[in-house]
């Protein structure tokens, strides 16, 4: 009882910290664990326990590290920008081409894991072409979000590298069962997307601006706003870059090798027929440099953070103590229960406080009925398009000010429709076993 209580007086106190920004994510995962453990008298294999879970996540490290600097490297050669040119002059004056090329471009540029990159990308593309047309912007920001959420199930986004880091679990393990799920999730998406498109369409039909819309100039606008480092860009190798993403994409899918190694191996084969010169080598890898710091510290954190949890017992005494309240007939479901609560819990809570604070907690429960931690970990993704309106998602501030519109109005215009998104996805995941619906 008492290893219980501490446990969930130490995630509480995790929780409470990060979301009153009394501590950073990283600070509090790796002192409050070891305040705790000390609180108990287990302070004397601290250092044996924090190291332990820093060698569970160390793969994981490696390879979310490896496919942030691969794709970053991607964007900068300019592998994405004639997709780019040609979504924007596909999409022309109509309404409809706007919001499902809009839907395609994210999804594309959202391969790299990194929200505000797919944000910063779609606006300068995009955004210029809904005003000229004088479109709902809000839109915008519901087809983005709704994107973004999904690509960032992928291996490198931050919240499966929570999950993984948090429940130490095998990154394949986790990605490949989801991969129906996010293309369920695009297909609704793109769903949305037409709905909107055809209303739009219908809206400036009947009630158009003043004046006609010159087609080429929204597409010139829209180039103008979308340019690249032209120090980087090497368009000569878009075929090999383009070949080389393909196979490490088909090599990813079918688990060829760890992913780890494939992303090393990746990075470093890209790295060097890019830029074959020490100095531009140098830049690329500075260029990156923050983002890449700021994961890997992340999630070697949490693993010291999971490692004390595990090591004192204390979650072992948390599950315990959940399994004897919970209801008999509630706790076969603790997967399908995992994934609803994913939406609420995600949108009041960070990502952190969500899958290094409660996650854990629910999976070690499920482990009682049999369900696996892989399976638990799939579930808690199912409320990302949800969190992406909660307003502890920084990138949304910056989609608000890019738009010119209240949180507030955004939020009550798309909640409805994460909401949809994640209830989908939830559906698929059940269809195709990613998660069980009973043990």
């Amino acid at each position: 009882m008492t290893l219980a209580l501490s446990g969930f007086a130490l995630v509480l106190t995790f929780m409470a910290l990060i979301m009153t920004r009394r501590l950073s994510a990283i600070t509090a995962l790796m002192i409050v664990p070891v305040l705790f453990a000390v609180a108990i008298g287990a302070g004397a294999g601290i250092g044996d326990h924090v190291m332990e879970g820093v060698r569970q996540v160390a793969p994981t490290a490696v390879m979310l590290v490896f496919a942030l600097l691969y794709f970053g490297l991607m964007i900068d050669v300019g592998l994405f920008d004639p997709l780019v040119d040609r979504i924007v002059r596909w999409v022309g004056d109509d309404p409809l081409r706007v919001t499902v090329g809009h839907a395609a471009l994210a999804s594309v540029v959202g391969l790299d894991g990194d929200g505000t990159t797919t944000l910063l990308v779609c606006a300068s593309a995009m955004l210029p072409i809904y005003r000229r047309l004088g479109m709902n912007v809000l839109i915008f920001g519901l087809i983005g979000g709704l994107c973004s959420a999904l690509m960032n199930l992928t291996p490198w986004g931050g919240p499966p590298a929570r999950a993984v880091a948090a429940l130490k679990v095998e990154m394949a393990e986790v990605f490949l069962p989801l991969i129906p799920v996010i293309g369920g999730g695009l297909a609704v998406t793109f769903a949305i997307a037409v709905f909107f498109g055809l209303r739009e369409r219908r809206r400036l039909r009947d009630a158009p601006a003043a004046g006609a819309v010159d087609a080429e100039a929204v597409v010139q606008t829209a180039l103008a706003g979308f340019e690249r480092d032209p120090a980087a860009v090497r368009p000569r190798l878009f075929p090999f870059n383009l070949a080389l993403t393909l196979a490490l994409m088909t090599a990813v899918v079918f688990h060829v090798a760890p992913l780890a190694v494939l992303f090393m191996g990746a990075f470093a084969v890209a790295l060097l027929v890019n830029y074959p010169r020490l100095d531009d080598q140098r830049a690329r890898l500075t260029t990156h440099a923050g983002s890449v710091v700021t994961l890997a510290v992340m999630v070697f954190a949490a693993g010291a953070f999971t490692g004390v949890l595990s090591g004192t017992g204390m979650i072992d005494a948390m599950a315990a103590g959940i399994v004897q309240v919970l209801p008999p007939w509630l706790g076969p479901h603790m997967a399908v229960i995992t994934a609803l609560l994913a939406m609420p819990m995600t949108f009041f809570l960070s990502n952190d406080a969500w899958y290094f604070g409660v996650v854990p907690v629910l999976a070690e429960a499920a482990k009682a009925y049999g369900i696996a931690p892989a399976q638990i970990a799939r579930a808690s993704l199912m409320g990302q398009p949800v969190h992406g309106l909660s307003p502890m998602v920084a990138p949304l501030y910056l989609k608000c000010a890019l738009l010119g519109v209240e949180l507030v109005d955004l939020q009550r215009f798309a909640l409805r429709w994460t909401v949809l998104l994640s209830l989908a996805a939830i559906l698929v995941g059940l269809a195709t076993f990613a998660f069980p619906f009973a043990a």
